[in-house]
């Protein structure tokens, strides 16, 4: 089982893998399935 990440919006959760993209930047992008919530150029510790 894969964790899980709560829509900050909505409050729906979802497998991390459904919800992050990675950008070539290596931030990530999250995107809620439910409402479509969405949160651009999240930094990472490499990021």
């Amino acid at each position: 089982m894969l964790p899980t990440v709560k829509c900050p919006n909505c409050l729906a959760e979802a497998e991390i893998l459904n919800v992050l993209t990675a950008q070539s930047n290596q931030n990530v992008i999250y995107t809620c399935p439910q409402c479509h919530y969405e949160i651009k150029d999240i930094e990472t510790s490499k990021g």
